[in-house]
């Protein structure tokens, strides 16, 4: 009897997971999706309330995606797997804050404000670049290790983090965001590195794809 039950809860275990896998794989299209908007909006279109509107739902549906990542690679090695979700979290939520403040700032009258002036939320987007792409990267090096995933997926997310990495110290010492240390990685970042790897994993996960 003790067996059968034991069987029935890794049954009910396996569905979840796999139900959540699912549902976080269409987080991480749409979240694709979204940063391809994000960039034409912001770079292109300079429509600033479509751009804040799609950094703040992109902060939230990347936090379904770390969840699945971080179940993903966990038994690799849990503390490294938890370091890279709390990071990635606080990247994900960053960004949304980030993208609600310039959202409300954006859809009513207010006084002028310095636009030089860092968020204070996000400061030269410490959350939303730095410490996203330090998680990222952690789990990167822990998809290289598990197998759990493919593994040129894990290469394409350490080329994403490096970007994400290269962009926040852009912004902090460099600060022209004319400057090609800051162009070029933000164009080959939020136009194809990014969505080509949210898109990926969510495909990934979808499938319950592994390596």
């Amino acid at each position: 009897m003790a067996s059968i039950a034991a069987t029935a809860r890794a049954v009910e275990a396996s569905t979840a997971s796999s139900t959540y896998e699912r549902f976080a794989g269409i987080c991480a299209i749409l979240a694709g999706g979204l940063t391809l908007v994000y960039s034409v909006s912001f770079i292109f279109l300079v429509n600033e309330p479509l751009s804040s509107f799609c950094l703040l739902a992109n902060g939230l549906l990347s936090t379904a995606v770390l969840v699945a990542l971080y179940e993903r690679v966990r038994t690799t090695d849990a503390s490294f797997a938890l370091w890279g979700l709390l990071l990635g979290l606080a990247g994900s939520i960053g960004s949304a804050l980030h993208g609600g403040y310039d959202l409300a700032a954006v859809l009513h009258q207010h006084a002028p404000v310095d636009a030089d002036l860092p968020s204070a939320m996000d400061p030269r987007g410490l959350l939303t670049f730095g410490a996203t792409g330090i998680g990222l990267w952690v789990f990167a090096w822990l998809i290289v290790r598990s197998g759990q995933l493919p593994r040129a997926l894990a290469y394409l997310a350490y080329l994403v983090a490096g970007l994400q990495i290269v962009l926040y110290l852009g912004r902090l010492i460099v600060f022209d965001a004319k400057n090609p240390v800051i162009v070029v990685p933000a164009l080959l970042a939020g136009f194809i590195a990014t969505p080509i790897w949210y898109v990926w994993l969510g495909v990934s996960l979808w499938r319950g794809a592994r390596a």
